[in-house]
């Protein structure tokens, strides 16, 4: 009589790993992002030339319907222009400041036909993650829109280098007016602060609980020490270097 063969054992038939479907789902997973450009036909374009893993979850034409897309939306990135019409004519920049803090998972990557160093700049200033000119290819694009996702920081070859030179300068501002606060003490630039804002010295006394001799005092220290020689010249001094 033959025997009934045994079971196949577990580890014969090894079950699949459960992180394998995970994986296959992550490497999968849509890239959501909003198309901001003031040119229809531009938008339509790149719509149509993007990896199909990106989805497009709106289109935008102005900064007000940029601003409003994106906090409806919340896309994982937006492909934006530089210049833009609306709002108050600060274009892809204003877009940024005013949308970013009511979208805090949005990136953005600009996107734009111009190429000039001050469009640059100000962009990156603004937030975005990079930026890459409109010659670039829609499998360009989709690949720099999954690295800013991803956390890079993103730029088309000849842009770099503005950004560099840009942000250079920018640190070695910024040393030196390090260098410079370090000279006064913490009460002198509490005091150097509301002098520079308008305030009269019994305002400031008021303020700080001391004597309105006390305060011109630490205001004659400051102006010796940062060589200037009026409080005029100490607010132009303090706007310059975005102290207020």
């Amino acid at each position: 009589m033959t025997g009934i063969p045994p079971e196949h054992s577990p580890a014969q038939f090894p079950a699949p790993s459960p992180f394998a479907a995970d994986t296959a789902a992550s490497s999968r997973a849509a890239l959501t992002v909003v198309i901001v450009d003031d040119h229809s036909i531009f938008r339509s374009g790149l719509r149509s030339e993007l990896d199909p893993a990106l989805v497009v979850l709106g289109e935008a034409a102005t900064v007000d319907e940029a601003v409003d897309a994106v906090i409806a939306a919340q896309p994982r990135v937006v492909l934006l222009d530089v210049h833009l019409p609306g709002g108050t004519g600060g274009g892809g920049a204003e877009v940024i400041r005013l949308a970013a803090p009511r979208a805090p998972g949005t990136l953005f990557l600009a996107l734009s036909v111009s190429d000039a160093a001050d469009d640059v700049v100000s962009v990156i200033r603004a937030g975005a993650r990079g930026y890459i000119t409109k010659s670039s290819s829609g499998a360009e694009v989709s690949d720099a829109a999954r690295r800013v996702a991803g956390g890079d920081a993103v730029f088309s070859p000849r842009l770099a280098g503005f950004v560099l030179d840009a942000f250079g300068a920018i640190a070695g501002e910024t040393a030196a007016t390090n260098d410079e606060l370090d000279r006064l003490s913490a009460r002198e630039q509490e005091v150097m602060r509301l002098i520079a804002r308008g305030y009269a010295y019994k305002e400031v006394a008021g303020a700080l609980f001391i004597s309105p001799k006390t305060v011109e005092t630490h205001v004659s220290a400051v102006l010796r020490k940062l060589q200037l020689s009026s409080r005029h010249e100490l607010t132009a001094w303090a706007t310059a270097r975005k102290l207020l």
